[in-house]
């Protein structure tokens, strides 16, 4: 199996299993509703039935954004022109690449995000390799089968990301830039060669990403207990088959950018209440379920590439998970 093929079967799994993309949507938005709901009793709070109330509902009223942030703490430090529309993707992705501090309670939210994927990743995995419902009871058996293995795979990923984001990340933008700019005068070849550092922190970025990506299917298909074992499976399974998983993680991540710069063309900028409001809404929602679309893309045409290649299709070595996992339950499901 290429590429391309594994793209487009993992597509066709991902569209046959449309709970599981709506779920992740449905979680992504119980997250965020009450940082919302934090956000908006500030914004009631402080603007009241003032002017500036009426202004800011007709636009954008940069003076009082200015003056409502201005030395905030917390969630109210994150209300700037950069949360609107388009903004947000790369305000998001900056902060992303730049290291820079969330406010506790972002990075306590996105904690809990985070901890609800890895407990539903083997579930998600699990369901696109089998490539048929498991039902409910199913999804969650293998869910909790993987969960304690993930995370011992997250420990790993700790130490990855954190050797990366601790210690490549500084040396490059704090080391090498300014000693490669220090003689410089023109700005353009300046923001070159920070692009071409964004760039190369970047690759290691992916190069990470791609080798855990393909140890948690490992691990999924193969019934894995031992989570370095999957990754140095992982890596065994990359090296040999360089051109293809290099090929379909750069159809992914085209796949990604497509999504992006459509979303950068409908994304809607500062609008007024009413209609309008609702309607920057739904696009904004609609980029979400886009965005987690193609994320789920990832693991399924992932799944799909190993086992083309080392398995067979359908192929998982564990049997169907039965819930509750006891010795009746087996006997019932005989």
């Amino acid at each position: 199996m290429n590429a391309p093929a594994a793209l487009l079967d993992g597509i066709r799994r991902v569209n046959r299993a449309p709970a599981i993309w709506l779920s992740m949507w449905a979680l992504t938005v119980a997250v965020s509703l009450p940082l919302a709901a934090a956000m908006r009793d500030l914004l009631k709070a402080d603007l009241g039935s003032s002017l500036a109330a009426d202004s800011a509902a007709e636009g954008v009223n940069y003076d009082w954004m200015q003056e409502f942030t201005a030395d905030a703490t917390g969630i109210r430090a994150t209300f700037t022109p950069a949360v609107i529309g388009f903004g947000a993707v790369i305000s998001n992705l900056s902060a992303a690449l730049d290291r820079e501090r969330q406010p506790i309670v972002i990075a306590g939210a996105a904690a809990m995000y985070v901890a609800a994927w890895v407990f539903l990743t083997g579930g998600i995995i699990d369901r696109y390799a089998r490539d048929r419902s498991t039902r409910a009871h199913g999804f969650f058996s293998a869910s909790g089968v993987f969960f304690l293995r993930f995370l011992r795979l997250v420990v790993l990923m700790a130490l990855a990301y954190g050797g990366l984001f601790g210690y490549m990340h500084p040396w490059l933008f704090d080391s090498v830039y300014p000693d490669l700019t220090r003689e410089m005068t023109v700005e353009r070849s300046a923001f070159a060669i920070r692009v071409v550092c964004y760039l190369g922190f970047g690759a290691l970025l992916a190069a990470c990403n791609i080798v855990f990506d393909y140890a948690k299917v490992r691990a999924v298909v193969e019934d894995r207990r031992s989570m370095i074992g999957a990754l140095l499976a992982a890596i065994r399974f990359i090296r040999r088959n360089f051109r293809a998983a290099a090929g379909l993680y750069l159809v992914d991540v085209l796949l990604f950018a497509i999504v992006l710069a459509l979303y950068a063309v409908v994304a809607p900028g500062a609008g007024r209440a009413g209609w309008s409001m609702w309607l920057a809404f739904a696009i904004g929602q609609g980029y979400v379920l886009a965005r987690l679309w193609v994320k789920l893309v990832f693991w399924a045409s992932e799944t799909a590439l190993f086992q083309g290649r080392l398995a067979h299709a359908g192929y998982v070595a564990s049997p169907k998970p039965v819930w509750p996992e006891s010795p009746m339950a087996d006997a019932i499901g005989r």
